[in-house]
């Protein structure tokens, strides 16, 4: 059973504002059964997934979690927005997906500040700065460690104990900001006071952020992917 099915018609119906007795009479199901199909009790036939996808004006791979956007689209290298359309950037032999990930990144950063400036909070603003800046901190270390020749006194913090204390600081951004973004005031930071301006849905995101957009939803998806091959492995 596909186990994104679910969630996302959940998500669409919600992100709507239809309510799920509307949906099945428009599906021409009862509402029963849709709850089932929502709460993945019971799995839907190809006919009622595709009118669903039309329902929701949706691709049937979004509905089974295969793209994460609402068209389907595949999403290509060229289609994702150069960071400096002066100075494109020559891909290497070899070196396509290092550079596909980067572009990736770039847009979904650029994406992510847009939003955590929407909320008007300069706590928000500076936790998510400060956990970015640590996490390249950390790989920047571990990129410099490769060439053992590299001075370490390069650096203030011994190696031994940067990784640690990098991903400790961060983990008190993450805490901070997400205190932050719940309205509660930590160490003096100020709380977002902003709410409206972020209500997110995949359509919004397309809509404001165009080709940036994909680059977000696909980092989401790929992170979500890697996540749950984790997960999949202690069992």
């Amino acid at each position: 059973m596909n186990s994104d099915f679910p969630r996302i018609i959940t998500l669409l119906r919600k992100e709507r504002g239809i309510s799920q007795k509307k949906a099945a009479a428009d599906l021409g199901i009862s509402q029963a059964l849709l709850s089932h199909y929502e709460k993945g009790i019971r799995e839907c036939g190809l006919e009622f997934l595709v009118k669903t996808a039309d329902y929701y004006n949706v691709s049937c791979d979004y509905l089974l979690g295969r793209s994460p956007e609402p068209a389907g689209k595949t999403l290509s290298y060229e289609d994702i927005p150069e960071h400096d359309p002066n100075s494109r950037e020559k891909i290497a032999a070899g070196g396509v997906m290092a550079s596909f990930n980067k572009k990736l990144v770039i847009n979904a950063v650029t994406v992510l500040f847009s939003l955590v400036q929407k909320t008007k909070s300069a706590a928000i603003l500076k936790e998510v700065s400060n956990y970015l800046m640590l996490s390249v901190y950390k790989m920047f270390r571990i990129v410099y460690s490769a060439n053992p020749k590299n001075d370490q006194h390069f650096f203030t913090i011994p190696e031994i104990i940067a990784s640690g204390s990098a991903s400790a600081a961060m983990s008190v951004c993450e805490a901070n900001a997400s205190a932050a973004a719940k309205g509660v005031a930590v160490n003096g930071n100020d709380v977002a006071a902003e709410t409206d301006d972020t209500l997110i849905t995949a359509n919004s995101l397309a809509e404001e952020y165009a080709g940036s957009a994909s680059s977000l939803l696909n980092v989401i998806k790929n992170s979500e992917a890697r996540m749950q091959m984790i997960n999949n492995s202690d069992k």
